[in-house]
């Protein structure tokens, strides 16, 4: 695994038994003691990722707030200091360069955490963008390392070891100013999961001591370290959307079902125009839950049929360890997105049936 980077917590994975795999340009852990044991363990109890592959940019300057309202399609007005947004950035077109966090700090200073595998090609489109801005924009990606803890168990074995009360950070909260393990930290309530959790960014020196003192911490609260593995089968689950499956430069937030977080009434954006058209002429795509009721795992990439005809693809499609449902997330032409359509799908050289249902396979656990 040649050129491909490595985060601080490196060693700690080796040690810890993981399987380590390319991922978005980084040598990351794929599993450690098994996808499905993982998986439980943060449904169940805990689970600590080491997310540090992810990126970080800094905006400040006067024009900051109106910079990044232009820049994202939620609306940033809606923002307290340190409350955090989920949004998306789009292309003229409507296309989805990203989905990301907007934690705003105050009007004149904004922190993005984008996708690992996005990070060069999201950098290159805000600096683009922010050209009539009286903005700075700074990549602080190498700067920053992070992990998150994830489960029922979440914020007992995380108080352990920090000097706050845990319980003021509210949901898709922040507080900059956190001791883990006597490192100073940025700490939000927030997750990729579907339970509840805390994010927490420290730098790269000191990520392995946090990351240690939270396993010590979670030994008897059934803390388990996570990979990547489980990290998209938990996401899949609560209907989380994946870039590169679920929003991509040809897939819209509107036809990711993602249109809870499209304000078009909010003023003007980029890709505004053509999401409001994409609204007032209908979808032509979409993306839709099916259930398989015949034997067959649904991977990425496989066809959808309806009579024959190749209506879509697979998103995203699993045995869902949570349910024991085989499931799936797939984008198709509209007219087959009602519930309880009966759908097809291609697995190698057999067609399976399936049947659409809701997306949402398992009730999040947030801690509102």
């Amino acid at each position: 695994m040649e050129n491909l980077k490595r985060t601080p917590l490196y060693d700690a994975h080796v040690a810890a038994g993981a399987k380590m795999v390319p991922f978005a340009g980084w040598e990351m852990p794929i599993e450690y003691t098994g996808l499905v044991d993982e998986h439980t363990a943060v449904r169940e109890a805990a689970g600590l990722f080491d997310v540090s592959h992810m990126g970080e940019v800094e905006v400040k300057g006067a024009d900051a707030f109106n910079f990044v309202q232009y820049l994202v399609s939620n609306d940033v007005s809606t923002l307290e200091d340190n409350q955090i947004l989920y949004t998306h950035m789009c292309y003229e077109d409507g296309g989805t360069v990203d989905d990301l966090l907007v934690y705003r700090f105050d009007s004149e200073f904004f922190y993005l955490v984008i996708n690992a595998s996005n990070i060069d090609k999201d950098v290159a489109w805000i600096k683009e963008v922010a050209a009539k801005y009286d903005v700075e924009i700074t990549n602080v990606s190498d700067d920053v390392a992070e992990v998150a803890i994830q489960g029922p168990n979440a914020q007992t074995i995380l108080q352990l070891v920090s000097d706050v009360d845990l319980t003021e950070i509210k949901f898709f909260y922040c507080n900059r100013e956190v001791k883990i393990a006597g490192k100073t930290c940025l700490v939000s309530r927030t997750g990729y999961t579907g339970e509840d959790g805390f994010e927490v960014y420290a730098k790269p020196e000191d990520i392995t001591e946090i990351w240690n003192a939270l396993m010590e911490a979670g030994k008897e609260h059934g803390l388990k370290p996570a990979a990547l593995g489980c990290r998209d089968t938990l996401r899949f689950e609560v209907a989380l959307p994946l870039y590169g499956n679920e929003l991509s430069s040809e897939i819209s937030p509107l036809e990711g079902g993602l249109g809870f977080f499209v304000k078009l009434d909010a003023g003007d954006f980029m890709g505004r125009d053509a999401l409001v058209k994409q609204k007032e002429e209908g979808l032509t795509k979409k993306i839709i839950g099916f259930e398989m009721t015949e034997k067959g795992i649904p991977r990425q990439g496989y066809e959808v049929l309806v009579a024959g005809e190749i209506v879509g693809t697979v998103t995203t499609g699993y045995l869902s360890p949570s349910t024991g449902r085989t499931v799936g997330l797939a984008l198709v032409k509209n007219g087959v997105t009602e519930m309880g359509s009966e759908i097809e799908i291609q697995i190698r050289k057999k067609t399976k049936k399936a049947t659409v249902v809701a997306k949402r396979f398992y009730k999040k656990s947030y801690k509102k």
